[in-house]
């Protein structure tokens, strides 16, 4: 008789990380030697993906390949049931042979759910081809309106060990990070402490459409609890006087503290980022948000309470008092939108730290070059500041304090450029220190924005390559003080949008960058995701071969990006 199974009480809340399986289909009827080439080329496959990708913190990915070639629909059972059962979520097929698409493909994926990430990756060879495979499959899982990305890339059309290019893996790669980051963060949650962000209705926690865009959950916590925790001293006194000493030593006589008063306001926002911290990996948060304005440090109408831009600077860095730690995404104002840009910025880009600017100001070039002619700058062509413009990136909130250096610099580095000095009083009643820095010129990634379209019921990620650049320090200095010279200032220079175009389509007031992340593994993510990619920069053209990633046939046979995405989330 039958009896259901009891699987015990457990205490574990471990997240389980997304997995990714690699397999490959084959001809039953050619010579069995080249079998073996084609279980060879699922193994190189598989050990490209696993030494290439990156997950925050360090994460070894997970990567499991079965070497059963997919060669009929018995095979494909067996395969499929190894990899569904060893976990996979995210699928790779490496076809080096032609075989027929529906006996093979497309059986063993009728065991997979239809959201499931695909990518078909092959070489381009003439003998056995594996590439018209490829192309046939391809096209009849878009005429079903199921995405799967091609990758036609190269190896060797001989011997019984080849190796795929240089770029074949990378682009396989960054399709992989991707999926990860979109498999990876579904079914994980942020938690948002306050109510709706200082009023911008384009920070609002769209729970519902978060949900089904991302499959990611919206914690929303009151700051009565923040401030209960703060009030029961909800952490170690030992390892907050750790914390402190960590800053002094680092920040030195740049960390100002004039009063006892003021000391004991920046030990509460030592404080709180403990509290927090401990609450969010105790609920498994992959990220959070924070109502520093108003609720928090400046409605004069209650208590305020000291600003937490040190605590949320913490967050957003790749290290800590403890040493390397994974960046934890974390928005000020509780700006939702932000923080799901930086939250997927960094997935996408293997853990690297965010940074969180206001869009403070667009400066052109004959807006800058009579302050620099009235200080006796000198400039040239050759200095992007004098020639394109730039963004006087800045917000008090919750910039990575990795962000006062370039990329890779060590701790000390770093802090040597950081800066606390007392919080602005006119925004920040409660007192406390500020975070600021200058960001050093030459770091590229992507910045940019998710936005919500109530419209479309959508989300539309509006980005572009972008680089910082710096001003002799007179300069900077100046420019500093037109807006709030003691919050952390990037100059960000977009590559493509001319400054009138820049300030005129941001979607909100803040922006977001990611160093290390390039446009292929957005556009993957975006068409995993469905969001919408909008560049309306009249100098970038719809497609840049060895830049953007190839469209999905999926799109082309639904009228093109646009269209097939409004399709796909009817």
């Amino acid at each position: 008789m039958a009896k259901a199974k009891n699987l015990g009480e457990s205490t574990k809340a471990d997240v389980r990380l997304p997995m990714i399986g690699v397999f490959a289909t084959n001809d039953p009827r050619i010579d069995k030697k080249f079998w073996t080439r084609g279980k060879n080329i699922v193994k190189m496959a598989a050990e490209v993906i696993a030494k290439g990708v990156k997950l925050p913190g360090g994460a070894a990915p997970q990567v499991v390949y079965t070497p059963t070639l997919v060669m009929g629909e018995r095979s494909a059972d067996i395969a499929a049931r190894q990899l569904k059962e060893a976990g996979a979520d995210i699928l790779v097929c490496v076809p080096d042979a032609w075989c027929f698409p529906q006996p093979t493909l497309l059986s063993f994926l009728a065991h997979f759910p239809k959201e499931t990430p695909l990518n078909i990756t092959c070489g381009n060879s003439a003998t056995l081809p594996g590439v018209v495979f490829a192309q046939a499959a391809a096209g009849a899982l878009a005429q079903s309106g199921r995405m799967a990305h091609l990758n036609v890339g190269s190896w060797p059309d001989d011997g019984d060990d080849p190796t795929m290019s240089k770029q074949t893996a990378v682009d396989l790669v960054d399709w992989c990070q991707a999926a990860l980051a979109h498999a990876g963060l579904k079914g994980r949650r942020v938690v948002v402490f306050g109510h709706d962000s200082m009023g911008m209705e384009t920070a609002l926690a769209h729970v519902i459409p978060t949900r089904r865009a991302f499959g990611l959950e919206i914690t929303r916590l009151d700051m009565k609890l923040a401030a209960d925790l703060l009030a029961k001293k909800a952490y170690k006194a030992s390892e907050l006087k750790t914390l402190r000493g960590w800053l002094e030593k680092h920040v030195g006589k740049r960390l100002i503290i004039k009063t006892k008063a003021q000391l004991e306001s920046f030990e509460q926002g030592l404080a709180l980022y403990l509290v927090l911290r401990d609450l969010m990996a105790d609920i498994n948060a992959v990220g959070g948000g924070f109502m520093n304005q108003l609720e928090w440090s400046s409605d004069a109408r209650g208590i305020p309470l000291p600003v937490v831009d040190v605590m949320e600077s913490l967050f957003n860095s790749s290290f800590d008092h403890n040493g390397p730690k994974a960046p934890l995404p974390y928005a000020t104002e509780a700006d939702i939108q932000a923080l799901l840009t930086q939250l997927y910025f960094t997935w996408l880009s293997g853990g690297n730290p965010p940074l969180f600017m206001d869009f403070r100001k667009v400066w052109e070039p004959w807006e800058v070059r009579p302050i620099a002619d009235k200080l006796g700058v000198p400039y040239s062509e050759s200095d992007i500041w004098a020639t394109k413009g730039f963004v006087d990136g800045d917000n008090s909130g919750s910039a990575a304090l990795d962000w006062a250096a370039r990329p890779g610099a060590k701790v000390e580095k770093i802090m040597a450029n950081i800066a606390m000095p007392l919080a602005d009083p006119y925004y920040f009643a409660g007192g406390g220190n500020s975070v600021t820095f200058v960001s050093p010129g030459g770091i590229e990634g992507i910045a940019g924005r998710l936005a919500y379209s109530a419209v479309a019921d959508q989300f539309t990620m509006i980005w572009d390559e972008a680089t910082t650049t710096e001003m002799p320090e007179k300069l900077s200095e100046a420019i500093r003080k037109t807006s709030n010279h003691d919050w952390p200032h990037t100059w960000i220079v977009p590559k493509y949008a001319s400054m009138f175009e820049y300030k005129h389509y941001a979607p909100a007031n803040h922006l977001h960058m990611t160093w290390g992340l390039r446009p292929a593994r957005l556009q993957y993510w975006m068409d995993l995701a469905n969001v919408m990619s909008c560049t309306p920069w009249a100098a970038r053209p719809a497609f840049i071969e060895g830049v953007d990633r190839p469209l999905p046939i999926t799109h082309l046979l639904n009228g093109g990006e646009v269209t097939a995405k409004r399709l796909l989330n009817s």
